[in-house]
């Protein structure tokens, strides 16, 4: 391998579902109408936790920083998904799909570790909700939320380095509608144990080990739980961690599904439907998750209607 000569790659080409311009028309409409929903979606819920100083609590700046993340998250992603669906010129230059996966995988990792944080919350709200506004202090919330931010986009940077020191062999195309993990393992030439070691370590950093501290705060909230003695209590106390937990459940049965197995086992139709379940329909679930389970976001976009009809 080391005295073959390689192209250097310049450019990629998108190639997105392979199916006639009527459909992919038909695609651009559905991504556009999802895109917009997330957009109003996360920008609502971002607009009545600053606004609403009823709703100023550690639960409800943990989801606002998730909506952040979801509002940035879908549209690394949506505005060149959009562009393929439509346009015959299907190409995307090396540094802007850099840049893409850079950015993609801090959003995403920072989720994880977000997600891994708003666990911890919910335990300590169950398990001591007498103490909860002293435990998860101001300065503990906004600690936990600048090192989801820093882990994320720190382990971002390993992989963006490593993944575009790879030669692609001068094949440039790439079976998907965005620079993705995957495919560009499927380009590349030289995928050498080290790299392959590399991919498990930020799969455990990223994935595994804040799964781990998910399942451990469930365990810890599930044994709370148990010693409510009325069934009213036990029910209530479980609802307030109904929306994380669909939202996890989403979030990293999908991500775990495309990152956990060998690159030998890569589908591209099948995990190109997948990936573009998390990136595109994900980020637009989140703000329904959170608002059509939660009383109190859906007082405060009331009152927020009202004042707005008022005025």
């Amino acid at each position: 391998m080391e005295d073959k000569n390689f192209t250097k790659v310049k450019e990629f080409i998108l190639l997105g579902f392979i199916v006639d311009s009527r459909l992919q028309r038909g695609f651009f409409f559905i991504f556009l109408i999802i895109y917009v929903i997330s957009l109003l979606g996360n920008i609502t819920v971002i607009s009545l936790i600053c606004g609403d100083s009823r709703i100023h609590t550690p639960m409800y700046f943990f989801i606002g920083n998730l909506s952040f993340l979801d509002l940035w998250y879908s549209s690394v992603y949506t505005p060149k998904i959009l562009v393929t669906c439509i346009s015959e010129d299907k190409s995307i230059s090396f540094a802007g799909c850099l840049a893409q996966f850079f950015f993609s995988a801090g959003l995403a990792y920072s989720e994880c570790y977000l997600l891994a944080a708003m666990a911890y919350d919910r335990y300590v709200a169950i398990s001591n909700p007498l103490l909860y506004s002293q435990a998860m202090s101001p300065r503990l919330c906004t600690s936990l939320v600048a090192a989801s931010y820093f882990g994320g986009f720190v382990n971002s940077t390993i992989i963006t380095s490593e993944t575009f020191t790879l030669n692609f062999c001068g094949n440039n195309i790439i079976d998907d509608f965005f620079c993705d993990l995957p495919p560009l393992v499927k380009l590349a030439c030289n995928v050498n144990d080290s790299y392959q070691a590399m991919l498990s370590f930020i799969l455990a950093t990223n994935v595994i080990t804040p799964t781990v501290l998910i399942l451990a705060s469930y365990l810890f909230i599930i044994a709370a739980i148990l010693k409510i003695h009325s069934a009213q209590g036990r029910f209530k106390a479980f609802s307030t961690c109904g929306s994380h937990l669909t939202a996890v459940t989403l979030y990293y049965g999908s991500i775990l599904f495309i990152y956990s197995r060998p690159s030998t086992s890569y589908a591209l139709e099948r995990d190109k439907v997948v990936s573009v379940f998390y990136t595109v329909v994900f980020p637009m679930l989140n703000p329904l998750i959170y608002s059509l389970r939660n009383k109190d976001v859906k007082d405060a976009l009331k009152k927020m209607l009202d004042r707005a009809k008022f005025s």
